[in-house]
């Protein structure tokens, strides 16, 4: 990853704002930036620095992953020292509003002294971090492939192992277990199994409930593999699915497989998202879609863009989403289809390629 590289686009970004030093402590953004994975951080950045602030426990670790930054190992507050060594080198400095929580922000005037406490810190315009890790660079983009062909394999692992009776948690179970012995960090995030009418709930973690005779299961995870996310669903179905079951499905993977083809440079985010809403309205199914269709993936699992109605940001190659629509009839049964979609220059390319038509077990 090359930080340097990074760090000269942030100072692009802003230069264009008139912004003349930036704090930055949301960690995902100071890994972005700087290389640093550790739990305790704060960035300075001006137009001829870049500064690490982080605690002794981190001494070795912060070297070692950081070169584009110099380090320094703060005595007491690694917050507090980012801003004295601000306040002592800049007229002012900016932070971004999204990140910055109000505690920290009350930590960083009070890191100030006199008069300078409430003009020193003002927020983003804009937020530029998160605008530049929209855009995955080619080494960013290869693990997130490897992470999303490692959910692909854990899926098919899973696969013999959803039975009626058996727990959802251990369902759950099992494909965290896969996860991690085949390499994963961690998971994404909370891992989803949900069956039979709770496959109707949008984000249904796993339960004790039992996995029924009969009835749609849906499995949503993700794996961190080199920091980066994957997200897939799949949704399968115990026993013989009816004609409404069926004809469902065939709706939802109609939708997932518009939108996914709507996917290139230059396209709308909400156009993509028409593209499988409009689908679902023409089957009468509209009213059950309650949800965008999907989000950027990265060094978190949500990040910009966002994939929705009236969203009017272009797509451009190097951002990797998510297409995911689903219908929920409440007390029935859902289904949701979740790939993960790189945009190229020329259109795009699935992550998640693995099967995606109706599995009956």
């Amino acid at each position: 990853m090359n930080e340097g590289l990074r760090l000269r686009a942030l100072r692009k970004s802003m230069a264009a704002l008139q912004v003349e030093a930036l704090i930055v402590t949301h960690l995902p953004d100071v890994r972005y930036l700087s290389g640093f994975t550790g739990s305790n951080a704060a960035l300075v950045v001006t137009a001829s620095k870049a500064v690490l602030f982080t605690d002794s426990r981190y001494i070795v670790q912060a070297k070692e992953e950081t070169q584009a930054a110099r380090v320094v190992i703060a005595k007491q507050s690694a917050l507090k020292e980012a801003c004295a060594l601000l306040e002592a080198s800049a007229q002012g400095a900016s932070f971004d509003p999204q990140d910055t929580t109000v505690a920290q922000l009350a930590a960083m005037r009070g890191a100030l002294t006199g008069k300078r406490r409430r003009s020193f810190f003002a927020p983003l315009a804009k937020p530029v971090v998160s605008e530049l890790r929209m855009v995955k660079d080619a080494d960013e983009q290869k693990a997130m492939a490897k992470a999303a062909d490692l959910g692909n394999r854990i899926f098919e692992a899973t696969v013999p192992h959803i039975q009626s009776g058996v727990p959802e948690t251990e369902v759950a179970a099992g494909l965290e277990f896969f996860a991690r012995s085949m390499g994963a960090e961690a998971m994404s995030f909370e891992t989803i199994v949900a069956s039979g009418p709770r496959s109707s709930l949008p984000h249904g973690r796993a339960s004790a409930r039992k996995l029924p005779r009969k009835g749609f299961v849906t499995l949503d995870f993700g794996v961190i593999l080199k920091g980066y996310c994957s997200d897939m669903t799949r949704t399968v179905h115990l026993g013989k699915a009816g004609r409404e079951e069926k004809r469902a499905y065939a709706a939802v993977l109609a939708a997932q497989q518009a939108a996914v083809a709507a996917v290139g440079p230059g396209v709308t985010c909400g156009e993509v998202d028409e593209a499988a809403r409009s689908i679902l309205h023409e089957a009468g199914l509209g009213r059950y879609f309650t949800h965008s269709t999907g989000h950027g993936v990265g060094l978190e699992i949500h990040e910009y863009p966002r994939i929705a109605a009236g969203q009017t940001l272009e797509l451009k190659p190097g951002m990797v989403i998510t297409i995911e629509p689903g219908i929920y009839l409440a007390g029935k049964f859902g289904i949701r289809i979740e790939d993960m979609v790189v945009v190229t220059d020329r259109g795009h390319k699935v992550l998640t390629p693995v099967n995606k038509e109706l599995i009956e077990l």
